[in-house]
């Protein structure tokens, strides 16, 4: 072939290819597009139910299952009927409550225990405990891995994880992270993924080889707590201490974009079917931040909807969409000691509530 055939050649190879690339930018265009999509609902504070009793508490987790919220409570697992917010029962014999994991295919439920480095593990219809599983030291936050079957738990003061077999109930094995992990979430298809609180980065976890396979930085965003995950882009959203929720492509294990929260954050989730991510922020009165995607790297806050002091962790019901958090009423904050440097303030006796947001119809 010549040299003006080979042109020819090529010019109508790209004639021919055009239509098709243009109808793809096109479909590529409208998955960002605010126009293609029906626009994400606003929140609102739809009911407070006073549930009482004393002690701090921690994470919640939704039993989409058995339309339950499990709520952990310093000293046991309170849980809660989601539609009429009353106490159903309690899983006691917990030092330091932090996170609760559901196996729907054993039928039980697994929760850390921090202070005696444990994991509770209970039925999830009796709530009767089956047994405990030593963890390690600061065993706090907890997952299932569908795509392992594992249970994995992120132990804070050890820097490591701790995986579980939750049908034989027994410990199979130890993942170093080198750094202090806080939440964690499973993306479906063997990956987990992980804050590290203390060098502010996220780590990409092999959930079946049990090792970490690539880590990087978010900053700006500092001692990153709540994580959450959008299964259909394969973003991250990494709720920082610093007020900032950091946004971080998966695939390519980088940041691509910052919003500003309000101070107080302990959680994040995300709806797939809203396209929505949630950081509740109990800093100031409080707020729960609703945050969009935009584009590849354009995110932007659609509303701070107004909580209560102290609401800083969340449960979402992707069915219902509803949104739970939990606080109480403060009394003043004793004095720094040596043995509490940062002592918290006293919880107001009797007055721990359940909220729950709904979407605005």
């Amino acid at each position: 072939m010549n040299g003006h055939s080979q042109l020819q050649h090529v010019r109508r190879a790209w004639v021919l290819a055009l239509p098709a690339l243009v109808i793809l930018l096109a479909v590529v265009g409208m998955a960002f597009s605010p126009a293609a999509q029906a626009a994400p609902p606003s929140y609102r504070l739809a009911r407070a139910d006073t549930l009482g009793g004393d002690g701090f508490w921690d994470c919640l987790a939704c039993d989409q299952a058995g339309g339950r919220i499990f709520i952990a409570r310093q000293d046991r697992i309170m849980v809660v009927d989601e539609a009429g917010g009353k106490l159903l029962g309690e899983i006691k014999g917990f030092d330091r409550a932090h996170g609760i994991a559901f196996d729907y295919a054993s039928g039980r439920g697994f929760a850390t225990s921090g202070g005696d480095s444990a994991v509770v593990m209970f039925d999830l219809k009796t709530l009767k405990v089956l047994g405990r599983i030593p963890a390690e030291p600061d065993a706090d936050i907890i997952l299932y891995d569908p795509a392992t079957k594992r249970i994995f738990t992120m132990n804070g003061d050890s820097r490591n994880s701790t995986v579980i077999d939750p049908a034989a109930g027994k410990r199979i094995g130890t993942i170093q992270l080198g750094a202090s992990p806080e939440f964690a979430v499973a993306d479906g298809a063997g990956k987990l993924y992980a804050n590290l609180a203390d060098s502010s980065e996220v780590a990409e976890i092999d959930a079946a080889a049990m090792k970490v396979t690539r880590r990087w930085s978010i900053a700006p965003g500092r001692s990153p707590t709540g994580l959450a995950y959008d299964p259909a882009r394969h973003l991250l959203f990494s709720a920082c201490r610093d007020s900032l929720l950091i946004v971080s492509d998966a695939v390519a294990g980088k940041m691509v974009g910052k919003v500003p929260i309000g101070g107080g954050v302990d959680g994040c989730a995300f709806d797939p079917a809203l396209g929505l991510a949630f950081a509740p922020c109990g800093g100031g009165t409080g707020t729960l931040a609703l945050v969009q995607v935009e584009g590849p790297d354009r995110f932007s806050v659609l509303a701070n909807v107004p909580t209560r002091r102290g609401a800083r962790t969340i449960a979402l019901d992707e069915k219902s969409h509803r949104v739970f958090t939990v606080t109480a009423g403060f009394g003043p904050t004793p004095p720094p000691t040596k043995e509490q440097p940062r002592p918290r303030p006293k919880l107001l006796p009797g007055t721990f509530t359940l909220l729950t947001l709904e979407p605005v119809k």
